[in-house]
């Protein structure tokens, strides 16, 4: 498996993530401490802004939604990294969400500039 599929994998288990220990801890190693994260209008800057973006979501979707997500189409080039991703129920069944993630990594593919597009 290479670096980009690795990342990407690693991001979409955020989502996902429960413990607050270790969701801190996933996203001080996704992203880079001043790293950021767009969506809509919204952008949100450092790990105390990450990690409540990603607890909303995951309350969100996750939690109260029932939710789970998944990733496909992994793609990488120079310091871009770019995949699609669903949200299914986690019964099973046909998606309910759907986005393109384009990220922009470091030397060591640490995130340092997320910009997601939802488009279902």
């Amino acid at each position: 498996m290479n670096q980009a599929q690795q990342l990407v994998e690693r991001y979409v288990a955020v989502w996902h993530e429960t413990d607050p220990a270790k969701r801190r801890e996933a996203i001080a190693a996704l992203w880079v401490p001043d790293g950021v994260h767009y969506v809509g209008t919204r952008e949100v800057r450092g790990y105390d802004a990450l990690e409540q973006r990603v607890i909303g979501s995951h309350e969100k979707n996750v939690r109260d939604g029932g939710n789970r997500f998944r990733s496909t189409t992994v793609r990488a080039l120079r310091d871009a990294v770019t995949f699609e991703w669903e949200m299914f129920p986690a019964p099973g069944g046909d998606a309910v969400g759907a986005g393109f993630e384009f990220l922009i990594v470091d030397e060591d593919f640490r995130i340092r500039a997320d910009y997601q597009f939802i488009v279902k």
